[in-house]
């Protein structure tokens, strides 16, 4: 074909459909210099031989224009360029700071941060990982060359290799250059050209490489996140593809992830974010004290939650009104004030939330772009011995109700109890019955093995444990075992995983592997129909990896790549315990 012959090539695009197969779109911040935005090509030809689609994002410190670029990218490419000023970093600059770029630092420092919170997969080359160290509470040396044995600032060609880098095998570079580092001892041959780099990476990253004089070459995630970052240049060596053909493959992980969250509803079905309403949270802002908003929510894209008025159960001797923060006569009148700022916090942002009492309701916000609020009780302390605050509490909306919580009361014996019933008592068989006729779920999470097995046997509705987690796995009281698993998913309930530390593993730190492990666990005891996720953020919930609502996506993302059915995913995330609660409502009389 005629290279003029633009008006033929156009026919040829037009010749079939759809006109382009998708493909990832990555942005990838642009230089700066004599008053124009710049890029060397190797950088957008790395892409897309890489397969994927390259777009310059110039150096705007403009947040709205960082926002709706974010938004409309799959992937982040954070380019090299010249020193940070280091005033950002509260530093004065060293004597041999080099030329720093006024134009990029602030713009790179804040669309890094927002890429991150919306889980972007991230590359960061050279400056790239000094910006990511600075962006995300980690720290740049500005100048290295008094502990440097390797010359780090070379002026040999771009795609001559001048120096090695040590590999740590147990790591996504180390897999990407497998069989280079298996010929050559786990040394890499880079590039170089700098005098800055990271001396400390911070808490979210994990050093990946190093010079031989000990120098941070490469970064990634602790977090299980994608984010790499390397001090060298590979989009000018020969071998550099395995790193734009990881940041692209990532890209369209996650894209494929955000599609299938527009398709289905993300529920998670409990967080205690009331807890901290006496600290006076703001759910419109990103707020830093709690771990569910509308940002991170957006963010991480789940569509609702379940947010529960949570009543402390009195120590022997203690009365309920001197146990909690605000001036209430007792238990019934707690609940509802919370249940009040609840719909007042979602009446202040109803053009982007709202409460929903039925599945139906969920459904019908998602369809309208709003975010969910849905209601339950954490301890039937709240109705406070009096069967008819169930039908109260049962018209304001709540969807379940957990008997109990850490210590018995007058419904059950709790995990954490002293088995003062011997499992569900007489007053909690009435109110089992009657939450069954009032169309509330009835919560089993903290109850006790006893209590869990007359729950069953009273309940004539299937019976749910909203934050509950695996035994097997973890030795721990509130956990259930494989037994009460199978008979609860006899008897049609289920079980949501929880992303308590200490419900996921009895010694160290959780992750989301840990997570993965206890639902693997339970969806083999159960069936796939069985299972859910109850995060129990603001809580005490929330692990490295899943550490709030904007890193639900991520759950997705280690969802498919473990081979789950985007039907199964569906299930996990919500359709199974919304085919419950729509059961238990149908049947209220």
């Amino acid at each position: 074909m005629n290279r003029f012959d633009w008006q033929a090539q156009l026919a040829n695009c037009h010749a079939s459909f759809p006109a382009a197969t998708h493909k990832p779109v990555i942005a990838i911040t642009g230089n700066y210099g004599e008053g124009n935005c710049k890029l060397a090509q190797t950088y957008y030809k790395s892409v897309e031989d890489a397969g994927g689609v390259p777009i310059i994002m110039p150096p705007s410190a403009q947040t709205d224009t960082i926002i709706n670029t974010l938004e409309h990218i799959d992937g982040l490419l954070i380019s090299g360029g010249s020193d940070f000023n280091p005033l950002f970093a509260g530093e004065q600059p060293v004597v041999k700071l080099g030329g720093i770029n006024a134009e990029r630092d602030l713009a790179e420092l804040l669309t890094i941060r927002l890429a991150y919170d919306r889980q972007i997969p991230m590359l960061a080359i050279c400056r790239g990982i000094q910006a990511l160290a600075m962006a995300l509470d980690g720290h740049v040396e500005q100048d290295i060359s008094h502990r440097a044995q390797v010359k780090h600032s070379q002026d040999a060609d771009r795609s001559e290799p001048t120096h090695s880098v040590k590999i740590e095998p147990n790591s996504i570079l180390g897999s990407l250059y497998a069989d280079t580092l298996k010929d050559n001892d786990g040394i890499l041959y880079v590039n170089s050209f700098h005098h800055q780099a990271v001396d400390h990476c911070g808490p979210r990253f994990r050093t990946t490489a190093e010079s031989a004089d000990g120098i941070i070459e490469a970064i990634e995630s602790r977090e299980y996140k994608s984010i790499i970052g390397v001090q060298w240049h590979p989009e000018c060596l020969v071998d550099g593809a395995p790193l734009f053909q990881w940041l692209v493959k990532e890209s369209e992980h996650f894209y494929q992830a955000c599609k299938l969250h527009e398709r289905i509803i993300t529920l998670d079905t409990h967080c205690d974010t009331p807890m901290f309403f006496p600290q006076g949270v703001d759910f419109g802002s990103r707020d830093k004290k709690i771990l569910v908003d509308l940002h991170k929510m957006t963010e991480g894209h789940q569509d609702a939650t379940i947010m529960v008025a949570y009543l402390p159960q009195p120590k022997p001797g203690e009365d309920f009104p001197s146990i909690v923060d605000f001036d209430v006569k007792n238990p019934t009148e707690y609940a509802d004030l919370i249940f009040d700022k609840i719909e007042t916090m979602v009446a202040h942002n109803k053009s982007y939330l709202s409460i929903a009492r039925t599945p139906a309701d969920l459904y019908a916000n998602k369809k309208k772009g709003l975010k969910s609020i849905m209601l339950g009780i954490e301890n039937g302390l709240a109705i406070n011995g009096d069967l008819r605050k169930l039908r109260h509490f049962a018209e304001r909306g709540i969807v379940y109700m957990t008997l109990c919580h850490n210590g018995d009361n007058d419904i059950c014996d709790s995990a954490r109890g002293c088995n003062t019933h011997g499992g569900v008592s007489d007053f909690g068989q009435q109110v089992i019955r009657k939450m069954n006729k009032l169309g509330i779920m009835v919560d089993m999470s903290h109850a006790g093995e006893h209590s869990f097995y007359d729950a069953l046997d009273i309940s004539q509705q299937p019976i749910v444990c909203s934050h509950s987690s695996c035994r097997a796995l973890c030795d721990h009281p509130r956990n259930l075992t494989d037994d009460q698993m199978r008979q609860l998913a006899a008897k049609g309930g289920v079980m949501q995983v929880t992303l308590y530390n200490g419900f996921l593993c009895k010694d160290g730190e959780a992750t989301v592997l840990d997570a993965l492990a206890h639902l693997d666990h339970a969806i083999n005891i159960m069936g796939i129909d069985h299972v859910g996720l109850g995060s129990d953020f603001d809580g005490d919930g929330g692990i490295r990896g899943l550490s709030c609502s904007s890193e639900m996506i991520n759950f997705t993302r280690h969802l498919m790549a473990k081979r789950y059915s985007e039907r199964d995913i569906q299930k996990i995330w919500g359709r199974n315990f919304l085919r419950i609660m729509k059961q238990v409502q149908s049947a209220k009389s």
